[in-house]
């Protein structure tokens, strides 16, 4: 009996020694594998863990007296550079001049600020776009206009590329043309000049009212009643309304590939002036501009530089619109172009009749009051209309 019962407790013992040895093993062959893993093979991980650092390799010993290097910024990518100085070079005061291409220039000028308060000083500036075939004969009138107003315009000329004529370095048109195309009147080469000078334009934040003009184009007003009434405005100035007799100029594949239907069909000037965000709505448009490029020019006799833009507006449901141009022509003689003003045809009693609507009976509120400014600008004027313009400018327009 005393053997029996001195050997149960042997056993009981021997067996949680044969329960722990398995452990051990486990856990050495564990640390064994791990040691060899560590040493022979990559640095494998579980998702998510970082690996072990390496051994560190010891560094050469600098002298103490030698200081440590500024640590430098990285700089950005030569393309990103290049992008950048075009851009900053384009809005210096000196030269519009850029060497981007329209896909590039349309890609910048689409960008918008989100938040709507800004850590810089801006003073709204009104951006004057200069659509001209060449030469502007009537700049001195122009520069009349823009003295002593310097930082609230700019100026962009968009000419024939094989222009090669020049203004005095100290004309505020001096280095203000942009990199141009040639255009062909009533063509879509019209249009995509003005996209580009709208374009241009935008890359500069101060600009806040955009004003298409050609070089038989003179103001009616001085400066500041000009710059007031556009950046007062609670609307764009664009002619857009329904003409059924331009009907005939519609593409029925419009509505089939582009869904531009009859309905949406608008008439109005080319002549406009537009806001900042109507402006990149104009330049950011690659749906319908490429349909009216293919199908306007197809049709005979479709203007597109009288259709593209009033009937953008009614594509996209554009509300902040006046429905009118601030420049006046005189269409009444039936031609293809408005009657040309000369030397003989310039008085005070014409400037005044314009200003005042020309006897149009139009409506001409302003921010939805009842007394506003019909015509701002007028055309088109010829060149031996300066003198007396010049003459007349300080009486009538209100010129300094």
């Amino acid at each position: 009996m005393r053997g029996t019962s001195k050997s149960m407790p042997m056993s009981h013992l021997g067996r949680k020694i044969l329960n722990v040895v398995p452990m051990l093993l486990v856990f050495s062959l564990g640390f064994v594998l791990g040691m060899i893993s560590d040493s022979k093979f990559p640095n494998f991980y579980i998702p998510f863990v970082p690996p072990m650092p390496s051994p560190a390799i010891p560094l050469p010993q600098l002298p103490v007296s030698s200081p440590s290097p500024p640590l430098q910024p990285i700089p950005p990518p030569p393309s990103l550079q290049l992008q950048v100085a075009g851009v900053m070079r384009f809005l210096g005061p000196k030269s519009a001049m850029h060497n981007m291409m329209d896909e590039e220039l349309f890609w910048w000028a689409s960008m918008a600020p989100k938040v709507c308060s800004t850590p810089y000083h801006r003073v709204p500036k009104v951006a004057f776009l200069f659509l001209t075939t060449g030469n502007l004969p009537l700049w001195p009138l122009w520069e009349m206009f823009f003295n002593e107003h310097d930082g609230l315009y700019s100026i962009y000329v968009h000419t024939d590329p094989s222009y090669t004529g020049s203004l005095p370095e100290e004309s505020v048109f001096y280095g203000r043309i942009i990199p141009s195309q040639k255009t062909m009147w009533g063509d879509m080469s019209l249009v995509a000049a003005e996209r580009r000078l709208l374009a241009n334009a935008l890359l500069d934040l101060s600009n806040e009212r955009f004003v298409l003009l050609s070089e038989s184009c003179i103001p009616l007003y001085d400066f500041p009643t000009v710059h007031a009434v556009l950046t007062g405005s609670n609307t764009s100035f664009v002619d857009s309304f329904v003409n059924h007799d331009s009907e005939v100029r519609y593409n029925p594949f419009f509505a089939d590939r582009s869904n531009i239907t009859l309905a949406q069909w608008r008439k109005g000037a080319q002549w406009f002036e537009m806001d900042r965000a109507l402006a990149r709505e104009v330049v950011s448009d690659d749906t319908y501009f490429p349909a009216f490029r293919e199908y306007c020019a197809a049709q005979p006799n479709c203007l597109m530089d009288e259709h593209y833009i009033p009937t953008l507006l009614s594509l996209i449901g554009w509300r902040h619109n006046a429905n009118r141009t601030l420049t006046y022509a005189d269409w009444r003689i039936g031609e293809v172009h408005p009657q040309t003003y000369g030397r003989d045809d310039v008085t005070e009693d014409l400037i005044r009749k314009i200003r005042g609507g020309a006897g149009s009976g139009r409506n001409c509120t302003y921010n939805d009051g009842a007394n506003g400014t019909c015509y701002l600008f007028a055309r088109k004027f010829a060149h031996d209309a300066l003198e007396p313009l010049f003459r007349l400018a300080p009486k009538v327009m209100g010129f300094a």
